[in-house]
């Protein structure tokens, strides 16, 4: 019976080990942290890029260890993935569960985009028109108003006329003007990453408005280079990230059944 027991107590233990260690995966950098993300669906292990997102991964590790004052231990221990678009991304992170709560502050994108290439990249082409990553809207109210102010142009009939000296200013501007414009500022110091499939990158409501909400790239996603903070990557778990997207999904791509995130914690 002795013996049984011992098997029994030794088979046990070997079992909880591998529970327990950590799979193996390859960084970008040994002296970045990884985090477990442990969800409802499974396992996911991220690579924090601690030297090129200083602020945000600071941020990121505190919210969810309970070291920031007056804010919820563990915040993001019992949150869910509110948001999930197959082929895009998955984000969770929101307090009330619903895409519009924060932790009571915001901070500022750490992102440089002369790295990133968007000082190279024109906003408009005489050939191609408009880049994509141009928003129309956007483009109207914060780049063709104050053009038009700038160059003195008050009516229709000045416009036609000027046409040609609007469509040369445009040429010459490229994307990193556009979102300076727009109210993004750039660091150069840092280093940035562009965001690709698997990164885990800040999500925000425009400039300088980051707080606690993330999201995981399914996809590619260059339309968002220089307004999104990338701060990690997933280094093992992937699956469970895209089997997250493929969730069935309601109103506001809330999936119909809670993906949650049981915790968040740097692994030793």
């Amino acid at each position: 019976m002795k013996l049984f027991y011992a098997i029994l107590v030794f088979v046990l233990t070997i079992s909880l080990t591998a529970q327990n260690t950590p799979p193996s995966f390859t960084k970008e950098d040994p002296e970045n942290p990884v985090c477990l993300i442990n969800t409802s669906l499974g396992d996911i292990y991220v690579e924090l890029f601690a030297k090129e997102a200083p602020v945000t991964v600071k941020n990121f590790i505190d919210l969810a260890e309970g070291k920031k004052e007056n804010i919820q231990k563990n915040f993001y221990d019992g949150l869910v993935f509110h948001r999930v678009i197959k082929n895009f991304m998955i984000q969770g992170g929101c307090p009330k569960r619903n895409g519009s709560g924060d932790p009571g502050y915001r901070f500022e994108d750490e992102i440089n985009a002369d790295d990133l290439g968007l000082n190279q990249m024109r906003i408009y082409d005489n050939e191609k028109g408009f880049n994509p990553m141009v928003d129309q809207r956007a483009f109207h109210y914060f780049i063709l108003g104050p053009l038009y102010k700038k160059m003195g142009i008050k009516s229709q009939e000045e416009l036609n006329k000027r046409i040609q000296e609007i469509v040369d200013v445009l040429n010459k501007m490229n994307m990193k003007e556009y979102y300076e414009a727009l109210g993004y500022k750039y660091n150069p110091n840092l280093k940035s990453h562009k965001p690709v499939k698997g990164s885990l990158a800040m999500a925000n409501s425009g400039p300088n408005t980051n707080g606690s909400q993330f999201f995981i790239n399914v996809a590619d996603t260059p339309w968002l280079m220089g307004k999104h903070t990338v701060f990690g990557k997933v280094v093992h778990g992937m699956d469970i990230v895209e089997k997250i997207s493929l969730q069935e999904v309601g109103e506001q791509d809330r999936p119909k059944t809670e993906v949650t995130i049981f915790s968040i914690r740097v692994q030793k």
